[in-house]
């Protein structure tokens, strides 16, 4: 896949320096027809054309537009709509990129690269793992494991593809750090190598994200309430606009003020004032519905992490329900939000197993 960015760029580069010929292809999710929105997908079109004209490659441009916007969007929209803090770009790899992309030519095709930041290996179970598994033991796993750069490192985008998926996944910029990827960039020349990384969510380029959701949820006005006292404080627009964990964009004085809680039903966002107010922490958190990469489910200790970032967090999962489980982290984590992924990696943080959707506090 050659979006036109550096990262992938640099894939067509190590795969044509390996003796390859690969054929290229760009995935259209842009916004909707008729859509006056600031989008950079011309300028990706032109870098796209430009790597792939420079080293021979067949070029193809695959419209998963409207997949997108039927998939991906409503997957967003609900739920928003239900209170929950979604991560599009995660079910846009499994949706889109790996999925719609698969259906209409990736078939075809017996590997897809892409310059996600992540590696994989072909190992065997570990002891811890095989006591868990023991239906699996003795057989070797393609495993999906994290980048030595911590700070680009993508697994957590890729912790729900499905096996099949990852059987066929192939990151040849996997093991550089971003740096090493700038300068092969620069020394061989390509058109994006002073490129800019892009922030947010992969299809929205400079819209707010904000005006995304307004666009479909409208706006609807309740009451901001401190949650200690139960005085109201302010008001908001909608509770789709706010998560929890959230400090900016509450439009208060006398702050700060963090989001520690939502009533959905009443439309009413709770607050806790102060720099770090306890009840912006939780130690103890439910995961639902744990989709398994490889079909090896996690031991009992475990290192995960809730959103992207280098940190990674020691826990113990104690199994609540079949693909359900109670996370104990080893330490409080700021603004766990039901409808977040938890991403669970091995006590190395090395190996990724999953996700799971975070369901609420236990009890």
């Amino acid at each position: 896949m050659l979006s036109g960015g550096v990262d992938s760029s640099v894939v067509v580069y190590e795969l044509v320096r390996q003796g390859l010929a690969p054929d290229c292809f760009y995935i259209k999710i842009g916004p909707e027809e008729n859509e006056e929105w600031d989008c950079s997908s011309e300028e990706d079109m032109e870098m796209a054309t430009a790597v792939a004209r420079k080293y021979g490659c067949r070029l193809e441009v695959v419209d998963c537009h409207r997949e997108y916007w039927d998939q991906v969007t409503a997957y967003t929209m609900n739920k928003v709509r239900a209170g929950l803090t979604p991560n599009p770009d995660v079910m846009c790899n499994r949706l889109i990129k790996f999925g719609a992309f698969h259906e209409k030519r990736g078939h075809d095709y017996d590997l897809i690269a892409t310059g996600h930041y992540a590696q994989t290996e072909i190992l065997p179970l570990s002891a811890l793992e095989e006591k868990e598994n023991q239906q699996l033991a003795g057989k070797t796993f393609k495993w999906l494991c994290t980048a030595p750069d911590p700070v680009k490192d993508q697994t957590d985008f890729l912790a729900q593809i499905a096996d099949w998926q990852l059987q066929k996944a192939l990151f040849p910029i996997g093991h550089y750090v971003k740096d090493e990827v700038r300068r092969i960039a620069e020394r061989e020349h390509l058109v994006s190598a002073r490129r800019k990384d892009s922030q947010g969510i992969c299809f929205l380029g400079k819209i707010d994200y904000n005006e995304y959701l307004r666009r479909y949820l409208g706006e609807k006005d309740g009451d901001i309430i401190e949650l200690e006292t139960g005085r109201r404080i302010g008001g908001h627009h909608g509770h789709w606009f706010h998560t929890i964990g959230q400090r900016k964009g509450l439009g208060m004085g006398g702050g700060p003020w963090f989001v520690v809680k939502k009533d959905v039903e009443q439309n009413i966002i709770y607050v806790s004032h102060g720099y770090d107010p306890q009840t912006a922490y939780s130690q103890h958190f439910c995961i639902r519905d744990f989709h398994s990469l490889n079909g090896v489910m996690p031991p009992e200790k475990v290192t995960f992490k809730i959103r992207h970032t280098p940190e990674f967090f020691s826990a113990t999962l104690e199994p609540n329900a079949p693909s359900e489980y109670i996370v104990h982290s080893a330490v409080p984590i700021h603004g766990v939000a039901p409808g977040q992924f938890c991403v669970v990696y091995d006590a190395q943080h090395h190996r990724c197993y999953g996700s799971g959707e975070i369901a609420g506090l236990p009890g």
